[in-house]
């Protein structure tokens, strides 16, 4: 039964096939001749125009990755995505909502009760070997000026940690929180990181190099994305050289059918996970694994929930995540009109009414994902307009486009949400100053970049040591008063009472309890 389950991810390309170093032999005639007609009948025989002259290695590669696409099924979602089928009630206005309050909370307004309640309740579950997280982590920083994977960078920290190194260190105290909680040893949360081709190896030999941050290799796993062909303007699959297809990743949103086709579902399975976080790698302040988070969604008995942040105004260019024709959804902001961006809350006039920005930070109850292959293949794939460079079929020169010539299709994590019904989702507010600041854009732009990264986080641990009545002092610059406390010695403001009676001169870090 797994056999012909992978078989028919195969011939969906619901699998991702990466090249362990060329073969040695040359593809049997009747296996070539088998393929070629293949993409023949699918109108894409062009791939195949370079193939008597590539060396052997060369063939076998090539042979490979267009063995793991079936063009038929490229053909079929391209023009899907170029030509969306028109919806049966399409001339019916669209409705959008904010989602009910009964599916809803904010921790900005929540009772301290609750939010104790879920916190509690989240730690007994990670206590119980329940919890996983989920990371997305498949770009590399090109816009940051690295072509390392955007986890690998050092947003200049005191400390001078990475992304990566950050966030296992909160999977690390989570773990920790929970030991004490329940008394128990060897607590451990699974860290499920997906990357892509680009960016496994270098992730991979990262975490080596770093020996896990101090978690457990064993409770690490670094997977990969599938990837799909880029396509030309007219519909053909484009070639990158004689020799290989152009390929990009499939999105975010592949992490469904990575989860299948990498055997992370499988590792979940046996380990008895039935909570899951998922998150994106360049959000500094994510809370990993957040025990408030778990301990809600779980009490809700829900499949999705999201953690939302309040929209700073009606112009700021984010998702939003509400109703639209009664399901959830994610409706971007270039979707909506002026008057749907401004209009106030009636219940709450000094609030926006769609005010929930979507941070792509998400959870997931295990039996949800145990039924990905009923939903997977209704989930649809976007277009991205790019410049591709390709090789010319007639010259076999290759060509730099100055113009997008292409698209590269992709799928959103969030393309499942209208599958999902509205009882079993559920959406929490937390605070943007606590949890989300997003590294976009290169050091010196001065919104969502290393520097503001740096000093959410120095922000963060400035108050957090307020708080507990310590007292922090600078003779610098005010974009230097920060102070960065170590996840290693607290997640979320915890534990810090040793401060209550010192002046902490910052810039500083706080690495230990001393």
């Amino acid at each position: 039964m797994a056999s012909a389950f992978s078989n028919l991810l195969d011939k969906l390309h619901l699998t991702s096939k990466e090249d362990d170093g060329p073969p040695a032999k040359e593809p049997a005639d009747e296996e070539l001749n088998k393929l070629k007609e293949k993409y023949t009948k699918a109108g894409q025989e062009h791939v195949f125009t370079f193939y008597d002259e590539l060396s052997v290695p060369e063939k076998a590669s090539l042979f490979e990755r267009l063995q793991s696409f079936d063009p038929n099924y490229i053909n079929e979602i391209t023009e899907k995505a170029l030509h969306p089928a028109q919806s049966s009630n399409n001339n019916e206005e669209t409705t959008l909502e904010p989602l009910p309050e009964t599916v809803t909370a904010s921790i900005l307004d929540s009772k301290e009760d609750d939010i104790q309640s879920w916190y509690t309740s989240g730690l007994e579950l990670v206590s119980k070997g329940q919890v996983a997280v989920v990371l997305m982590a498949g770009g590399q920083g090109t816009r940051l000026g690295s072509s390392d994977p955007k986890g690998c960078f050092n947003i200049g920290l005191p400390s001078q940690k990475s992304l990566f190194q950050i966030q296992a260190e909160r999977i690390w105290k989570v773990q920790q929180l929970a030991e004490k909680d329940s008394g128990k040893k060897d607590i451990a949360i699974p860290w499920y990181v997906m990357t892509s081709g680009p960016t496994r190896q270098p992730t991979e030999r990262f975490f080596e190099e770093h020996n896990y941050f101090g978690l457990s290799k064993d409770n690490v796993s670094i997977f990969e994305q599938g990837v799909l062909p880029c396509i030309s303007n007219d519909g053909k699959i484009l070639l990158e050289s004689k020799a290989k297809v152009a390929v990009a990743p499939d999105g975010n949103g592949g992490i469904y059918q990575a989860l299948l086709t990498s055997n992370v579902r499988t590792d979940m399975r046996k380990r008895g996970i039935q909570h899951i976080h998922a998150y994106c790698v360049d959000n500094c302040l994510v809370k990993v694994a957040d025990p408030v988070f778990i301990g809600f969604a779980a009490a809700k008995e829900v499949d999705i929930a999201t953690k939302v942040v309040r929209k700073k105004n009606a112009k700021e260019p984010v998702g939003l995540i509400l109703q639209k024709n009664g399901k959830p959804d994610v409706v971007e902001y270039s979707e909506i009109d002026d008057a749907t961006a401004e209009a106030k809350d009636s219940s709450k006039p000094d609030l926006l009414k769609f005010r929930a920005a979507n941070i792509v930070n998400h959870y997931y109850s295990f039996r949800f994902l145990e039924t990905i292959e009923d939903w997977v293949h209704q989930l649809p794939h976007h277009v991205a307009r790019k410049k591709i460079p390709y090789v010319d079929i007639e010259k076999g020169e290759t060509v730099k486009p100055s113009a997008p010539n292409g698209i590269k299709l992709e799928q959103f994590v969030f393309d499942v949400f209208p599958f999902t019904p509205l009882e079993k989702f559920a959406c929490m507010e937390v605070k943007r100053e606590e949890e989300f600041s997003p590294l976009k854009n290169a050091r010196g732009t001065g919104e969502d970049d290393p520097d503001t990264s740096k000093q959410d986080i120095l922000n963060q641990g400035r108050r957090w040591v307020q708080n507990v009545g310590g007292m922090v002092e600078s003779e610098v610059a005010p974009e230097e008063t920060g102070v960065e406390v170590s996840p290693l010695v607290s997640y979320g403001g915890e534990g810090l009472e040793f401060l209550q009676t010192r002046t902490i001169k910052a810039p500083a870090v706080i690495e230990k309890e001393d």
